[in-house]
């Protein structure tokens, strides 16, 4: 009784971790491998998005990919839009909307031709799910509001006042085909312009029925719980109902076997984690598979989020990122032994889904943090190739494209993509060695061979090697590991399973037997 109380406490304090609950791909004896397909600007010269992806997916599954995050497949609000200017959910390029029947990114047939390819070809589909705002309505309300301050969303700097704001959305061009819900401004808790005075500013919808913002979001600027466009109140009961049934149908409709959830600081904590228990439950898919952006480099303002969702969804490790950016920033002055310092990788591994950069991060976007291409393959090597967190690649940096691609860099991380399917199973074990250059090993599995990463920041020319002594286990005895990243290096274990493995200056090395190439 004392140990089952123990355990229950326990479960209480510190709530299951969300990654061994949920599907991350096919069952395999592989390693699992998210990919983000697709960067702000993202179009194809030639083929629609969609068919862009279906023409990828044989390559992606030989590459070792499982989970294929797509850009949001809604209609937006723009013609060119992305999807996160959402407009109607439940359109998927179906419906004559906004200008035109397709998306940015294709029509509904081609998106749910590409995602059955997905499935026969044993990759999951994960949707973009922009649930914070609407953008894009289609006529004017008036209604009563009072603006407030910018930096202080709890502090009002003007009285209630009549504006008039774009509010109303018809979806004339759907009807009421899926959804029957007519979004209005008592679905909402604040715009950010004023068609009548033509103010642009941020305020707050008054009025009958309305609560104000709600309490559950995160405290930055006193309240975040507006961030842009047309705020949805996630508290009125038609709004639940309408995003309650929009789960399970887009899941069903695309086959798609998870969210990734968009912006979930600014929206009621309380309604998300019922959307995703919901959506759980009546989709029959109880090990569906969700990650959420809460954009925060401190560990310290995720941690709270990460214990109030229960282990119902992963969060995307934005310290780890934040890290990895600064250590391309400070060069050698950054010390390798702390690149995981502060991270949710390091203290919730199973919580967190780790990347190096994403669509916002590229320069000039809104959360530009871009990690240089001086470490750039450092950074995949540690989330591609250490074990813990379940990394996630970005299409900018896999794939050409005038947005941010670096042709070296693509050719490593593709190395880095192999040796990760191939050689990067076992007990992680660390050599911190030094500020400038750190190592670990992974022993290998029963059904996979090992290796061993030596990585540098250090500033020397190209002709400076550094050398880490190194265990790769008493299997290894007498064998010869050779050099993964490049041809020709060879190192010799000895018959403890020591060996000493080289890298050059400001680089990675991927250290393999030579009878696992």
């Amino acid at each position: 009784m004392g140990i089952l109380c123990s355990k229950f406490i326990e479960w209480v304090i510190e709530p299951p971790a969300a990654l061994p609950r949920m599907r991350l791909g096919p069952e395999s004896s592989d390693n699992p491998l998210m990919l983000q397909f697709f960067t702000w600007e993202a179009k194809h010269h030639e083929l629609s998005w969609w068919k862009h992806l279906e023409a990828e997916l044989p390559q992606l599954t030989k590459m070792g990919f499982t989970q294929i995050w797509l850009p949001p497949p809604n209609k937006a609000a723009e013609k060119d839009g992305r999807g996160y200017d959402a407009y109607d959910l439940w359109d998927l390029g179906e419906f004559k909307q906004k200008g035109l029947v397709e998306t940015r990114w294709g029509s509904r047939k081609e998106l749910l031709s590409a995602c059955n390819a997905a499935k026969n070809h044993g990759l999951d589909i994960l949707i973009d799910a922009v649930l914070n705002h609407k953008i894009g309505a289609d006529r004017v309300e008036r209604f009563p509001a009072v603006p407030v301050d910018e930096q202080n969303r709890l502090k009002d700097i003007g009285p209630e006042r009549e504006i008039e704001g774009w509010t109303a959305f018809d979806f004339l061009g759907r009807g009421e085909k899926y959804s029957k819900l007519k979004w209005t401004q008592e679905h909402f808790t604040g715009v950010d312009w004023d068609h009548k005075t033509r103010e642009k500013r941020i305020f707050r919808i008054t009025g009958p029925g309305h609560k104000g913002w709600s309490r559950r979001v995160d405290r930055e600027l006193g309240n975040y719980d507006y961030l842009l466009g047309v705020d949805i109140d996630h508290r009125h009961p038609a709004v639940q109902e309408d995003f309650l049934n929009w789960g399970p149908w887009i899941l069903k409709t695309t086959g798609a076997s998870g969210f990734r959830l968009d912006a979930i600081k600014h929206i009621d904590r309380r309604f998300l984690l019922n959307f995703v228990q919901s959506t759980r439950e009546r989709s029959g898919n109880m090990k569906m598979f969700t990650v959420s952006e809460f954009w925060s480099g401190n560990l310290k303002m995720i941690l709270p989020y990460i214990r109030s969702f229960k282990g119902e969804t992963a969060f995307f490790d934005v310290p780890l990122h934040m890290n990895f950016y600064n250590a391309s920033i400070q060069g050698f002055e950054f010390d390798l032994r702390h690149i995981l310092r502060d991270t949710i990788v390091s203290v919730k591994p199973n919580d967190a889904v780790t990347f190096v950069d994403n669509h916002d991060t590229v320069e000039g976007q809104s959360l530009q943090s871009w990690v240089a291409s001086s470490f750039k393959l450092q950074a995949y090597a540690i989330i591609l190739l250490r074990g813990h967190g379940h990394p996630c690649v970005f299409y900018g940096d896999l794939y050409p494209n005038p947005e941010c691609y670096d042709e070296i860099i693509g050719a490593g991380l593709k190395l880095l993509i192999e040796a990760r399917k191939k050689f990067a199973y076992g007990q992680i074990r660390e050599y911190l060695a030094a500020r400038n250059c750190i190592g670990f090993v992974r022993p290998g599995d029963e059904t996979h061979p090992g290796c061993a990463v030596v990585i540098s920041n250090l500033n020397r020319s190209e002709s400076f090697v550094h050398t880490l002594r190194m265990n790769v286990g008493i299997r290894y005895a007498g064998a010869i590991f050779r050099s993964f990243m490049q041809h020709g290096g060879r190192v010799e274990i000895d018959q403890t399973g020591w060996g000493i493995f080289s890298c050059f200056a400001n680089h990675v090395q991927v250290w393999v037997p030579l009878e696992g190439a």
